[in-house]
């Protein structure tokens, strides 16, 4: 029944071994300061790359962009070099591996930036809490940033594509979802500005265009993909008309040539990657033509019929990864998935407990 899932999928330039993808997941271990990747961040991913393709854990590329405690980036040479680590260990193992750009925009607490307020496409504040180096305390108002500071920022994800080419990757992943920078300037709960990056969808999609651009020009189009969430509120970032929005979002896409589109589908009410409707194409597929990878809550059953059904090329798995790093094995032979340890433990407290050391198959291969 799996055998679908083991089929190789070219994915933009990369060439997939099966269509088993590890999904970016956030798991605090880079080494403080400097949020540099490590030797035990190599041994996590070599681990794991079975997976016809690992997209990264969430990167900062810049110190502006990075609010989350030992959370890696990719703006120094130190973490280029820290990076070479994981993408030799990743390679070794005959994987293939790609670097999610991440800018948190109103999401990183002022105490990760000297006290200066952080910045988005307008002045607003997220709802709940941030997670600090000294623990929880409410999200601030952000600053809206200017014209000429959005240039900065491209230039920022520029130079961090630049960086994760020469660290070694095979791409790069613009993480455009979850109510981080580039989604706050998709949706009109968190743009709500007056020029030319805010009022339509035309508008709003501007920003996350220029990235686009700017990290095609490092890597070709071929070498880029974009994680988009079109399904709902996400971090108090919200959209009055997802459909518009986000389906204008997938013009840009097919327009610009990427890689591949992963979309977060949370199911079973997820609308924009698949459809329970006979004969009708769901909304990104009628618009975008590209390889597309759908994730969120999936087993290996609801996955070979996603793919067989042609509502996508591949499937990211997330959490199952944390604790199954020989995931594509057990789906290989149908064997049980181990579960997660307690969240604290597992997946964000710092040391290899419940990160490195989740056990493989015993006699499988």
């Amino acid at each position: 029944m799996t055998a679908t899932l083991f089929e190789p999928v070219k994915l933009g330039a990369i060439h997939a071994r099966n269509r088993i993808v590890m999904a970016p997941l956030t798991r605090g271990r880079a080494s403080q300061p400097g949020s540099v990747p490590n030797e035990m961040m190599a041994t996590y991913y070599r681990q794991r790359a079975g997976a016809g393709l690992i997209i990264s854990e969430a990167t900062g590329i810049s110190v502006e962009g990075l609010g989350w405690p030992s959370a890696p980036g990719i703006w120094s040479e130190e973490q280029v070099e820290g990076w070479k680590l994981t993408t030799r260990a990743v390679h070794e193992e005959g994987g293939a591996i790609v670097l999610q750009l991440w800018h948190m925009g109103r999401l990183v607490h002022p105490d990760f930036l000297g006290g200066n307020p952080p910045v988005s496409a307008s002045a607003t504040t997220a709802p709940d809490h941030a997670h600090t180096p000294t623990g929880r305390k409410p999200y601030e108002q952000a600053r809206a940033l200017g014209v000429d500071e959005i240039a900065r920022v491209v230039g920022d994800y520029r130079r961090a594509a630049e960086n994760a080419k020469n660290a070694g990757f095979d791409g790069v992943q613009l993480h455009g979802a979850n109510g981080y920078l580039v989604d706050q300037f998709l949706r009109d709960g968190t743009n709500l500005r007056e020029d030319e990056y805010g009022g339509a969808p035309e508008n709003r999609v501007r920003f996350m265009r220029e990235v686009l651009e700017a990290l095609i020009d490092v890597w070709g189009a071929d070498r880029v993909s974009i994680r988009l969430s079109p399904n709902g509120e996400t971090q108090g970032c919200n959209d009055s008309d997802p459909a518009a929005t986000f389906g204008e979002a997938a013009r840009v896409i097919e327009e610009l040539g990427l890689g591949f589109l992963e979309l977060r589908e949370p199911g079973p009410d997820g609308t924009f990657g698949r459809t329970d409707v006979p004969g009708q194409s769901p909304l990104i597929r009628r618009i975008y033509s590209g390889a597309l990878v759908l994730n969120s809550d999936y087993d290996a059953a609801r996955a070979v019929n996603d793919i067989e059904s042609k509502a996508c090329d591949a499937v990211s798995f997330g959490r199952p990864f944390i604790s199954n790093p020989d995931l594509p094995e057990r789906i290989r032979i149908g064997a049980e998935w181990a579960p997660n340890r307690d969240v604290p433990q597992s997946w964000y407290l710092p040391g290899p407990a419940g990160y490195i050391d989740y056990p493989v198959l015993a006699g499988a291969g």
